[in-house]
């Protein structure tokens, strides 16, 4: 059943190991109802030039977290192979149905804080529009530093707690948590806000050295989206966009780092790791039953099943 742009919290109950909440979109229509109707097309057009200003223009293999139904992935056109890791299995298929099944897309449900690839596979990754649904962020980059080969590249993406308009809202007194104080705030069920200082620190702590901000959506005001050309507010936020290095004050901040210092690497052909007991797996696309642990994992539709518990 859809629920209208609404997600949903999910656990694992099986082996989770107090793993945090999981904002699902499993069954939602965020796709159709936030992106396709184009009252959105502002922020997916400036959104596409943080990415060119950021990604490199080729690679070989691209972790891509968070990847809903494949808005983004067309954009890693010069990356050999892209995995589209998502919670949700309806969005997934949403976008097998728009990138098809080319052996150039993998395709993979699981939780992003068990992560079920062997250490240092990827050459690089991109977090687009997700960091802002993890209470635990700490983890979650960690588990994507363990999955990222030295020097690979992250392309990470995160609301921003001190925006000019939480400013004026708290200054006035229309808002109670306070923009400046450098904790996450959820202002809405798994929906969290970061101060950019917190999300530097956060980075460092997980071995990865920031190499570039860019401030992104600066003119995200629905009456500047109805009355000025789209041309141009996409043209004058591509020009605001180089401040970010200096001070970070729209709603959307991206940032390139590098992953830094020794870590995993991979061996022979292995690719997914059990999520329960991290014994290593083959891509093989079919079923597959873990020789660690003995669960069975599921490949159905063109899409890996990596959930502990999958949703019904």
């Amino acid at each position: 059943m859809k629920n209208s742009n609404k997600p949903a919290a999910a656990t694992s109950d099986i082996h989770q190991e107090e793993t945090p909440q999981v904002c699902s979109y499993e069954g939602s229509d965020y796709q159709e109802v936030f992106w396709d109707t184009g009252e959105r097309r502002y922020e997916d057009a400036v959104e596409e030039v943080a990415l060119k200003r950021l990604m490199p223009k080729q690679g070989k293999l691209l972790l891509e977290l968070g990847a809903g139904a494949g808005r983004n992935t067309p954009r890693y056109a010069g990356w050999e192979r892209v995995v589209l890791l998502d919670y949700s299995r309806t969005q997934l298929l949403q976008a097998r149905e728009r990138l098809g099944d080319s052996s150039r897309y993998v395709y993979v449900t699981a939780d992003i804080y068990k992560l079920p690839f062997v250490g240092g596979l990827f050459d690089g990754a991109t977090m687009i529009r997700t960091l802002h649904h993890l209470s635990d962020a700490n983890s979650a980059l960690a588990n994507v530093r363990r999955v990222l080969g030295e020097d690979a590249v992250f392309v990470l993406e995160f609301a921003n707690k001190r925006n000019l308009k939480a400013i004026a809202r708290y200054l006035l007194g229309k808002q109670k948590w306070n923009p400046f104080t450098k904790e996450q705030v959820e202002f809405v069920a798994l929906n969290y806000n970061f101060h950019p200082k917190t999300v530097r620190k956060l980075l460092k702590e997980n071995q990865f050295a920031l190499k570039k901000q860019l401030t992104v959506s600066h003119f995200r005001i629905n009456a500047l989206k109805r009355r000025v050309k789209h041309e141009v507010l996409v043209a004058l936020d591509s020009l605001f966009q180089h401040t970010g290095g200096i001070i970070q004050l729209s709603p959307s901040v991206f940032t390139k780092s590098v992953a830094v210092g020794s870590g995993q690497k991979p061996e022979g052909d292995a690719f997914f790791a059990c999520p329960i007991c991290d014994t290593s797996l083959p891509e093989a696309r079919e079923n597959q039953t873990c020789p660690g642990c003995g669960h069975l994992w599921a490949y159905e539709d063109g899409i890996y099943e990596f959930r502990i518990n999958p949703e019904s």
